[in-house]
């Protein structure tokens, strides 16, 4: 029994399809193993400069001990016993204002987005009565040592410079924070009035990679930032009330009321900053990562790098079947409305030209801009396709026609991989408009006289 032409011819390239689906594979694999070598680079930079910073305060913290006696079973001895505590002060109302330069270092072909922050913190008290201390037991005698502005950090190796004062008058800024939960910096206040207000100010400048977060712990926050990096990502518990973004930069203001967090309670019970975890451009695609459910509440802001090389790679090859399976239905077609016949094998080349155009994408990215890259890509597979396509289907015009239709689908592609939020309605119109150029070509073939062996 003869088995029809079409569907052998139909089943070899099933069989070519799949080998391109491997090739497909193999190189997507390749992506994310260049996406783990930037991950390392990030790391490497995080532990000679800093990693993602989150800070808290200033607060007002005070160590303190109860002591006292517990009589014994049988009423003749007493045992001493005690409990070590803290008391936390957070301040009524508190500004953020400053600046974050973005400053982007290297580790071999890959990049890291690091940054100088310059800091300007004013925290107002209207009185530090939450300072004074009780007692939990009827014979318990307290004693406490001097209060100290306590400023919290996730990294404090990115501390650069640091100037504190309280009511205009500068204090010693010592490192460390002397409270077990919490690191940064603190001042001793030894001359501390409950019943009256103070104000703190402070002027940091930090350094960090990636992310900057803030913890809104006082009574009403507001911040206000400003930095040239045109692609921020506002993450977090809070976002901004107000933000502009542009290719200089942007600006962004926020506003928390302890109403709205919890931020102040938690710092008063010892929780610990949340970890920020460093990443590569695509660890927050859709709007940011969350800090860890234990942590205090932040509001943060991400830098992040929206033609992240591996992660435009990564997105691209994922459209690669498709663009295997269009050029495959463009060369059918014109094998069936011409006559031409086209081998198995030259189909294989063909997609696999659409393949290695990712590859020769991916490697050129990392020296190149994404833009640049993906030209000079898709040039060079769009020449090569039209060059072969034209003695594959008979003539320079049949040539120069596919040329255009692979041209046609890289700039295609182009505009899906930057258009991430338009992506899925330009994709389905895009295959819908295939489609019905397919039936309209096709509308008046007869399928049953192709499907037919010959006698």
């Amino acid at each position: 029994m003869n088995l029809n032409p079409t569907f052998a011819k139909l089943a070899i390239l099933a069989v070519v399809t799949a080998v391109l689906c491997i090739v497909l594979a193999q190189i997507g694999g390749l992506v994310h193993e260049r996406q783990s070598r930037q991950h390392e680079a990030a790391q490497s930079v995080e532990q000679s400069l800093a990693g993602p910073q989150a800070f808290a305060g200033p607060v007002i913290a005070r160590a303190c001990r109860e002591s006292w006696t517990t009589p014994a079973a049988d009423g003749k001895k007493e045992f001493a016993e005690s409990r070590d505590f803290w008391v936390v002060a957070a301040p009524a109302k508190l500004k953020i204002g400053g600046g974050i330069s973005p400053e982007v270092r290297h580790r071999g072909l890959f990049t890291v987005n690091t940054y100088a922050s310059q800091l300007d913190v004013e925290a107002h008290w209207d009185r530090v009565t939450a300072l004074a201390p009780k007692t939990e037991h009827a014979n318990g005698r307290l004693a406490c040592g001097e209060p100290a502005v306590v400023l919290t950090l996730s990294d404090s190796r990115g501390i650069r410079t640091a100037e504190l004062k309280l009511n205009g008058r500068e204090l010693s800024v010592q490192p460390g924070t002397t409270h077990p939960a919490f690191r940064g910096l603190h001042a001793l206040l030894p001359e501390l009035k409950p019943e009256e207000p103070l104000t703190v100010s402070l002027r940091l400048n930090l350094v960090g990679s990636q992310r900057l977060a803030i913890v809104p712990a006082a009574g009403d926050t507001q911040v206000a930032l400003q930095s040239s990096w045109p692609h921020p990502s506002f993450t977090g518990q809070f976002l901004p009330i107000e933000h502009q973004i542009g290719v200089s930069g942007f600006t962004a203001r926020w506003q928390v009321s302890s109403l709205a967090s919890t931020a102040v309670a938690d710092l008063q019970a010892g929780r610990q900053l949340p970890t920020l975890p460093a990443d590569d451009g695509a660890a927050y695609p859709e709007g940011g990562r969350s800090p860890q459910p234990n942590g205090l509440d932040v509001l943060a802001i991400d830098l992040i790098d929206p033609v992240n090389a591996y992660v435009m790679a990564d997105r691209a090859i994922k459209y690669g079947l498709i663009f295997v399976a269009l050029t495959f239905v463009t060369v059918g077609l014109t094998e069936l409305l011409s006559g031409q016949r086209v081998h198995p094998v030259q189909y294989l080349l063909v997609g696999m030209a659409i393949s290695l155009f990712f590859l020769l994408l991916l490697s050129l990215s990392e020296h190149l801009s994404f833009l640049r890259a993906y030209l000079i890509a898709a040039t060079a597979a769009a020449v090569v396709l039209t060059q072969y396509a034209a003695a594959m289907l008979g003539g320079w015009l049949r040539g120069l026609a596919f040329g255009a239709g692979i041209a046609l689908m890289y700039g295609a592609l182009y505009v899906l991989l930057k258009q991430e939020q338009a992506a899925l309605l330009i994709g389905a119109v895009l295959l819908f408009a295939v489609l019905a150029v397919v039936m309209t070509l096709t509308r008046k073939l007869d399928w049953y006289r192709l499907g037919n062996a010959p006698e």
